[in-house]
């Protein structure tokens, strides 16, 4: 995120010597991604954080795509997902290209008997149902329905639900995921015309500082595989840190929808960037308000873009038959639109209840076995 943050003991200048009140110096880590150039924080840890004490046998996380080339609109019932005991055994990648993985999630309980570092991608965690705490070395945060967890490449944590009933929407970004460009001014600030401020996004706070040798597990994901890795100090050993490169949480309850006279576009409901594809959020909203307005979507044809649309709650006044967890795909190229009879009864509406998550993507997803396990096979005819 594009603004300072520091939490807990940092030295008054950097690259100086910073010790303990026992007289033991703290090891200071450049913590940042696209080499000195992107965001970047300085951590301060009891203990070095490079002791390697032993790397164990990796497994292949790499989805594979069972359907390839295609140009079928689809309907996936995300919670026909089946719960699972570990967390990251619950991520099921549903479609992926070379900018992005996407998966549902139905966790039971969260990874307390390790720790996990995705090296690869920024993780973006939508927590559709669920409370709990994000654990990392950076601070804790809370989170409920509707926050977004955004976890910089590289960040280790643990998260830790309240209840057994969990399901997430989690898309792995293997470019960094920002703020959009045009809500922020050349210093990084988000302008007033931006649909959620600073004062929004919830940064960490409750720092965790464990004095603690011994072995410690990390499952550190790179390049496809998931490797575990045996550190002889505990991760979370940070005193104090500074910088811009951090995890945040965002709810999509705050987020301030934009409106106007006639059908605003897509693009008004853009929340995070990444290259080659956007995440947006279709929040409760008054509809549009010249007096002719046709409050439903209009027919459209991304040409260049695959859409995916993940439905968290409310009545969707453009499709029949929308229940929660439901995620429509629509490939580039193919025009889509509202289901018959839905434009038609839009009409002298105030409002929308809805809510959902959606992405864009500028490059062909493909699909994995577990999506089409879950794909209701009807959704292609359903405009007739």
């Amino acid at each position: 995120m594009p603004f300072y943050q520091k939490l807990g003991e940092i030295p008054s200048k950097r690259h100086t010597i910073f010790k303990s009140g026992k007289d033991e110096f703290y090891y200071e880590q450049l913590f940042g991604t696209e080499g000195f150039h992107g965001m970047s924080s300085l951590l301060y840890h009891t203990h070095r954080p490079t002791q390697i004490k032993s790397v164990r046998k990796a497994v292949s996380v790499q989805p594979i795509a069972a359907v390839d080339k295609h140009i079928t609109p689809r309907m996936l019932k995300g919670f026909q997902v089946n719960p699972e005991n570990d967390y990251l055994e619950s991520r099921k990648v549903m479609m992926f290209n070379n900018d992005l993985h996407i998966s549902v999630a139905a966790p039971l309980k969260g990874n307390e008997d390790y720790f996990y570092k995705n090296a690869d991608a920024d993780e973006v965690i939508f927590i559709h149902e669920g409370t709990g705490k994000l654990r990392t070395l950076l601070g804790n945060i809370s989170f409920g329905p509707g926050d977004y967890l955004v976890v910089p490449r590289g960040i280790i944590y643990q998260i830790r639900f309240d209840t057994e009933k969990n399901r997430l929407f989690i898309v792995d970004s293997f470019s960094p995921v920002v703020t959009p460009k045009r809500y922020r001014n050349e210093f990084g600030q988000l302008l007033e015309h931006s649909p959620f401020c600073e004062r929004d996004i919830k940064t960490p706070e409750e720092l965790e500082t464990h004095d603690e040798k011994g072995e410690f597990t990390i499952k550190i994901k790179k390049q496809g595989m998931l490797h575990s890795v045996v550190y002889g100090s505990h991760p979370f050993d940070v005193v104090g840190w500074d910088g811009y490169n951090y995890p945040y949480a965002f709810s999509i309850h705050d987020f301030e929808p934009i409106t106007g006279r006639v059908h605003q576009p897509p693009p008004v409901h853009q929340t995070f960037e990444a290259h080659n594809f956007v995440i947006c959020s279709f929040c409760p909203r008054l509809y549009d308000y010249h007096p002719q307005a046709v409050p439903a979507p209009y027919n459209h044809s991304n040409i260049d873009s695959d859409e995916v649309l993940y439905y968290v709650d409310g009545d969707f006044m453009s499709r029949k038959h929308v229940e929660k967890g439901f995620m429509s795909l629509h490939p580039g190229g193919i025009p889509h639109g509202p289901h018959p009879g839905t434009m038609e009864k839009s009409i002298g509406q105030k409002e929308t209840k809805e809510l959902a998550v959606m992405v864009d993507t500028f490059k062909p997803l493909k699909l994995t076995a577990e999506a089409m396990s879950i794909d209701d096979g009807n959704y292609v005819t359903s405009w007739v």
